[in-house]
């Protein structure tokens, strides 16, 4: 008989959030799993941590095999608060993060608090995984990000990696049957252009509303995550903490090592 995995499930979603319980589904086929997510809705907090309020964690679920906190913290704060007082005493097999609502390929990485909990679970030297998909409608069908959510989380955990990994997997919208296949990528070089719409609320004073668009910078560059996306692949992207630019490191050295 197989050992039963341990399975820590957060998101930036909230923890009632339609990905959420489709990223439990993923996970319930491997073990036991603990849902540790936000109260509410906290995408975009990267790895944002809380320093300044006190936290509450409630247990909103619990029965065989699966238990379910909301935390009304952070997406970073609810893999802290899991490894640290929560499953102290335990040891857990995979931090899964998502499944988001909204791709998080290319630069939008950096800005997800989904993937921001994913690199916090690699701190623990736990495999760590990000799934998103590329569909931000509320009602978005997840059927086609559980099946190969579940192929993915399978691989991992059946052949293990050197330590940390991280790995940052987008799932592109549409029918299971319609995904092409798997591809290993890079993120896409490209940047968001930020628009603000300016309104006024009842009592005349102007607020602000953020919007804009991705633009792609590397259109025909085929080993990116946005190429694979955009091609029907799901795209797997390893990541890690260390953000040093590696190809500057001599040029500055010879600026200032004088």
């Amino acid at each position: 008989m197989k050992e039963e995995k341990l399975i820590l499930v957060t998101n930036d979603d909230g923890y009632d959030s339609k990905g959420l319980v489709a990223a439990v589904e993923v996970a319930r086929a491997f073990g036991r799993v603990v849902v540790v997510a936000p109260e509410t809705t906290q995408s975009g907090m990267s790895q944002a941590i809380t320093m300044y309020n006190p936290l509450y964690l409630r247990c909103v679920r619990k029965e065989e095999g699966l238990e379910v906190y909301s935390f009304s913290g952070t997406p970073v704060d609810c893999v802290k608060v899991a490894f640290d007082y929560l499953l102290r005493e335990r040891k857990v097999d995979l931090v899964l993060s998502g499944i988001n609502h909204g791709s998080n390929s290319a630069v939008a990485l950096l800005y997800s608090g989904t993937m921001g909990a994913a690199i916090e679970g690699s701190f623990y030297d736990c495999p760590s995984i990000g799934l998103s998909l590329t569909d931000h409608r509320p009602d978005a069908d997840f059927t086609a990000a559980r099946i190969w959510g579940e192929r993915i989380v399978r691989d991992v955990l059946e052949h293990p990696a050197p330590l940390p990994l991280c790995l940052n997997v987008n799932i592109p919208a549409g029918a299971p049957e319609t995904i092409r296949g798997i591809r290993v990528c890079r993120q896409a070089q490209g940047l968001w252009r930020e628009q603000f719409v300016c309104r006024q609320d009842p009592h005349g004073r102007d607020y602000l509303w953020l919007t804009g668009e991705f633009v792609n910078d590397e259109h025909g560059a085929e080993e990116t995550d946005e190429w694979a996306l955009k091609h029907g692949y799901v795209s797997v992207q390893p990541v890690q903490a260390d953000q040093t630019d590696y190809r500057r490191m001599e040029e500055m050295r010879r600026l200032f090592d004088r």
